[in-house]
């Protein structure tokens, strides 16, 4: 009981950051950017939270199947290392961030679907923290938008990345197979959010790029 009311009340006081973060007026640009990033943090964490519950119980042939290669965002020219997220402009940046999680807005919307009722023993938790995710993302990508209105000028949109699958396949290994590869490139490019998202906070509040 203990443990539900500590989640509960973690739960609550993230959702009254995520209010404060897209409503409250008179915000500062590093304000929004430190908000952002505790939101893309949280987002991170719970991809790699739903992953290892899911790793659990997995068949043993899903790690075989998974390559970023095939996630759908694999053709989005993203930099891989520091030097070259610093060298991009802010609001280059900050398109990619929006084009990132737009692209996801559909796959999680499918993750969240199936997940009540995916062959999985920790089915409920999965499924009440992919709902928790799906919230997380849509806050923060109205909180980007009030990013891209305090910066002044809007980012170039990038192309669109649209996802094909429309169900997880039918029986039980393929469903936790291809579960488990959406929640792994999601892993995967949640931290990229994440990533960049802190590379612009840390750009606003005029660090060092060392420091960054």
């Amino acid at each position: 009981m203990a443990r539900c009311c500590k989640s509960t009340h973690l739960y609550l006081a993230v959702m009254m950051m995520m209010f404060v973060f897209i409503y409250a007026e008179g915000v500062s640009l590093n304000d929004l950017l430190d908000r952002a990033s505790q939101l893309s943090d949280k987002l991170h964490s719970l991809s790699t939270s739903l992953t290892n519950d899911l790793d659990s119980h997995f068949p043993p042939v899903g790690g075989k199947l998974m390559r970023p290669s095939m996630c759908h965002t694999s053709s989005l020219q993203i930099p891989n290392d520091k030097d070259q997220v610093l060298s991009v402009p802010e609001n280059e940046l900050l398109s990619l961030v929006r084009s990132l999680l737009m692209a996801w807005s559909d796959p999680l919307a499918m993750l969240s679907s199936e997940a009540i009722s995916l062959p999985h023993p920790e089915r409920s938790s999965i499924n009440v923290k992919t709902r928790e995710l799906q919230d997380h993302s849509n806050s923060l990508g109205a909180g980007l938008e009030r990013l891209v209105h305090k910066m002044g000028s809007p980012p170039e949109s990038l192309p669109s990345l649209p996802f094909s699958s429309n169900d997880l396949g039918q029986d039980n290994v393929s469903r936790l197979v291809n579960f488990h590869f959406l929640l792994s490139c999601l892993r995967r490019y949640s931290h990229k959010i994440d990533s960049f998202l802190k590379v612009l906070r840390c750009r606003a509040a005029k660090m060092l790029p060392e420091m960054c």
